[in-house]
């Protein structure tokens, strides 16, 4: 098999789309809802084809992250957004908010054990943005421990969840996604659900200051209830390297079974975004200014869960 061409990643979407366009594919992505269509599944017939063609001559990109643009709008994407539509049935709310183009900085709530709420955020931006955004997300460095989800990981966009790779992107215009109570959230007891965590030291804030990008809050309910967590097993934990180990009504009783999530109903609402761009570079040093706007954010993003929690009917309709 060839091997894939790397190119600065400012040039992947744009190359993507006039693939997809030659592919068969709408140009503004309307042939996912192919099934409206008599001739739906020979275009996705066609599309794979010409997948498989481009991976064999190796006429596809990856940017020096690891990203790789094609796999994950063609496979990853595929396999993810029935889960998005019809598991999950996520409503998004106030996409206009992400910016259509330059570098911003997505901060949003994590839940549920397992990091659904990650994936998900990124079909969200992908799919239901106008400009089909791809977002960045910075992850915890056990993800790049673990075999096989190392790889994927890289090969979605991830990357680590430093200070440096974080600004390189935002500098390269990329949107970065972060969710900061980190472990902390994820693996909260399911009677602290909708209880944001501590946001760390701000190092979020500062470099968003640094980059001169906007932030962008992000709200996620349905998560929180897809592995309700009722115990935390430490010495299993500790035994396996882990951050925690789940006790689930259905985990570890099920087996494999029990890792797969609830289908609970969900809601992703995008906040207003907070300009950073105004402020002078030395800002990112003042640490009064990074208390304030990282307590800003993360009241934000609490006031906007409590909003919809109680604008909810039914945690699974």
């Amino acid at each position: 098999m060839a091997d894939a061409k790397v190119i600065p990643i400012q040039e992947g979407t744009r190359r993507l789309r006039e693939q997809r366009v030659a592919d068969g594919a709408a140009p503004g992505g309307e042939d996912r809802t192919g099934a409206e269509a008599g001739d739906g599944l020979d275009k996705a017939l066609a599309r794979g084809l010409a997948f498989l063609r481009r991976r064999v001559t190796g006429d596809y990109e990856v940017d020096d992250f690891g990203f790789d643009r094609d796999l994950t709008d063609e496979v990853l994407m595929t396999v993810l957004r029935p889960l998005f539509e019809k598991y999950f049935r996520v409503d998004v709310r106030g996409i206009e908010n992400v910016p259509a183009t330059g570098g911003a900085l997505l901060v949003a709530n994590h839940s549920g054990t397992l990091p659904w709420d990650g994936l998900m955020l990124q079909v969200a931006v992908r799919d239901r943005h106008p400009a089909e955004r791809h977002l960045r997300l910075l992850a915890a460095d056990l993800v790049f421990r673990l075999p096989v989800v190392n790889g994927l990981a890289r090969k979605a966009g991830h990357t680590l969840a430093c200070a440096e790779d974080a600004r390189e992107l935002l500098d390269r215009g990329e949107l970065v996604g972060v969710m900061p109570e980190g472990f902390k959230g994820l693996g909260k007891p399911y009677a602290e659900r909708y209880k944001l965590q501590r946001f760390g030291r701000g190092g979020f804030v500062a470099t968003a200051l640094r980059a001169g990008v906007p932030i962008v809050p992000c709200a996620i309910v349905g998560a929180e209830e897809i592995h309700p967590m009722v115990g935390n097993s430490r010495v299993l934990a500790r035994l396996l390297g882990l951050p925690y180990f789940p006790v689930t009504p259905t985990f570890p009783w099920l087996g494999p079974l029990g890792a797969v999530p609830l289908p609970t109903k969900w809601t992703i609402q995008f906040g207003e975004p907070i300009e950073t761009g105004d402020r002078p570079a030395e800002a990112a040093e003042d640490p009064m200014l990074m208390f304030q706007l990282t307590d800003q954010v993360r009241e934000t993003i609490q006031h906007t869960l409590y909003k919809l929690l109680v604008g909810r009917r039914s945690v699974f309709f």
